[in-house]
């Protein structure tokens, strides 16, 4: 039986899917532009589980550090700097992304919640 994705879920999956092309955001960026600051793992969970379905732009989205999340050199990691660097995404040396100039620069709308609540 399936279940309705919450309305976490469905923020997660029409913030991801507005990141600009040659742009990318963090899942703490995504979690606080969904409504849950503290809701990162939810991101993570939700772009594995969603991605496909939604046809997400998955690339987009790195750690907070402008790190690719995948093991270094393993293929998810290589095909996620490849369809980075097919839309203008500049890699530095060590592999970090300079997120000054890439980073998406939507804001949160409203003051966040205080308290953690991933799946609510």
């Amino acid at each position: 039986m399936k279940t309705a994705p919450t309305e976490f879920t469905t923020r997660v999956i029409a913030t991801i899917a507005k990141i600009p092309r040659g742009k990318v955001a963090t899942y703490k960026q995504i979690a606080a532009l969904s409504g849950k600051p503290h809701g990162s793992r939810g991101v993570a969970w939700i772009l594995n589980s969603s991605s496909q379905k939604h046809k997400l732009p998955w690339y987009r989205v790195l750690s907070s550090r402008g790190r690719i999340s995948f093991p270094l050199k393993s293929k998810h990691y290589v095909l996620q700097m490849a369809k980075l660097k097919r839309e203008g995404v500049r890699f530095k040396d060590n592999g970090d992304i300079d997120m000054a100039k890439y980073q998406w620069k939507k804001k949160v709308a409203k003051p966040a919640r205080l308290q953690p609540r991933m799946f609510s």
